[in-house]
């Protein structure tokens, strides 16, 4: 077996860290004032507030702590990973899943070239219209055993969920965390100049999915081509032979019933209550429990298959709070700011005609920094708005680059937890998602450039 020369995922991560501690010594400290916007009532900064402070470089021995505050910080999205792992551990063990599959192979057989364009556009509705991210974490493991008990492979099932909820949280013609708020901070009208907004959504939600399709059509043609083939040969549950499937029977009902009532508990919590992390742990923790107990299993069984799911979550669920550590080190150097006034006076030094397609790029480097939709809108809205207006681009064309920016690249960021929560439960490690991914995310970050630079030109405001 040949031996990868890509860098293992947590070498990569802890050689990023290592670097933006370096980068604490060169770039200088300075930060924003942070006040309450009247209007919206969210903590925002003050855009002419930037001054500079004492540096705060990291010492050599502060790089190792990144790691463990990164761990505290992301606590809750980790244990969020382990008791979801566990919950879909007890699942399986009762058999539902195999058993579902097979069903499900029966009923679409000859539809299968329907299941990933349909699969991506009801996520991708999720995504647009209540800012579908954290949810899609739950349903990677599904995806994941119904892409390859159809021949594709695990990335495949990983795609056709996330990468769909992707685009309509990108397209976020109705997203409240990022055009919401964004449009919010800015003194716009929530939700104005969503037909706009709406064309770019089915254009990016198009080439996602015919990507991702025939990205699977090669796969299930020459399974050695997918960059998944050795790990996924591994897996000790192979779904070739339908008829092999264990028979779906009255147990597998009363597990359904309980995803189902599961399931339409996370809605209802999401949209009526506010639920988040905690809530939709608690709840997956209890639907793997009950699901347990109605599928036959003993409290020893239920115990022994929660251990063992969170076995194989381990890994991919401690890379989110070393991909934390990055912010850390970030944060505690104080020089996020400084990166952010500086990409500010760049755009500011820009031409008119190309300074929208250069906020845009600039969005798409703070992502990296700032991965939180709201947060980063939160952090840049106030500082470009002023910009866009001193350059002649309306306040409009600001949200749509800032939007474009923070969506496409949360797919591939090493600072993004959703993105490592996904993989973890998708079991695939992320230098080879970034291999399938690559060639997607440049023409993504295209069709963002070439959208903006189109709404300057339509007056888009």
């Amino acid at each position: 077996m040949v031996k990868s020369r890509f860098p293992h995922t947590y070498v990569l991560l802890f050689s990023v860290i290592i670097l933006c501690s370096l980068l604490t010594y060169v770039i200088p400290a300075g930060v924003y004032e942070r006040v309450k916007d009247p209007h919206t009532g969210r903590t925002v900064v003050d855009p002419a507030s930037f001054h500079q402070v004492e540096a705060t470089p990291t010492h050599p021995f502060d790089v190792f702590l990144a790691v463990q505050n990164g761990m505290k910080q992301a606590s809750g999205i980790i244990f969020f990973i382990f008791l979801v792992g566990g919950a879909f551990s007890i699942i399986q063990a009762t058999g539902f899943v195999e058993a579902g599959i097979g069903k499900i192979l029966g009923k679409i057989q000859g539809k299968e070239n329907l299941l990933i364009p349909l699969t991506m556009f009801i996520f991708s509705l999720g995504g647009a219209t209540f800012g579908m991210a954290e949810e899609t974490i739950v349903f990677i493991p599904i995806g994941v055993a119904i892409a390859r008990a159809m021949g594709y492979d695990s990335i495949t099932g990983m795609a056709m969920v996330s990468l769909g909820a992707a685009a309509g949280f990108t397209g976020g013609w109705m997203n409240p965390f990022t055009v919401g708020v964004a449009q919010g901070i800015a003194e716009l009208p929530i939700f104005s100049g969503i037909a706009f907004r709406l064309v770019v959504y089915v254009v990016i939600l198009a080439i996602a999915t015919l990507y991702v399709m025939r990205y699977a059509k090669k796969v299930k043609m020459n399974p050695e081509t997918s960059p998944m083939y050795d790990l996924d040969q591994a897996e000790a549950v192979h779904w070739d032979d339908v008829s092999a499937l264990p028979e779906y029977v009255g147990k597998h009902n009363l597990v359904g019933l309980v995803l189902l009532a599961g399931f339409g508990m996370l809605i209802y919590g999401v949209f009526k209550l506010g639920w988040y992390i905690d809530e939709l742990a608690g709840i997956f923790l209890a639907m793997g429990v009950i699901a347990g107990i109605l599928g036959g299993l003993t409290p020893n069984a239920i115990a022994r298959a929660f251990v063992d799911g969170l076995k194989m979550i381990a890994f991919g669920a401690l890379i989110v709070g070393v991909a934390r550590g990055i912010l850390v080190v970030l944060t505690d150097g104080q020089i996020i700011d400084t990166i952010i006034y500086a990409l500010a006076q760049w755009v500011q030094g820009l031409p008119e005609t190309i300074s929208a397609g250069g906020m845009y790029l600039v969005q798409v480097v703070i992502n990296t920094f700032i991965p939180s939709g709201s947060g980063q809108a939160a952090v840049t809205i106030p500082i470009m708005a002023p910009v866009g207006d001193l350059v002649g681009i309306s306040r409009q064309i600001v949200v749509l680059a800032y939007q474009f920016g923070d969506g496409f690249t949360n797919s591939i960021i090493p600072t993004s937890g959703v993105l490592f929560a996904s993989l973890a439960m998708a079991k695939i490690p992320y230098e080879r998602w970034v291999k399938f991914l690559w060639p997607l995310m440049a023409l993504w970050l295209l069709c963002g450039f070439a959208a903006v630079t189109a709404a300057v030109f339509l007056g888009y405001a």
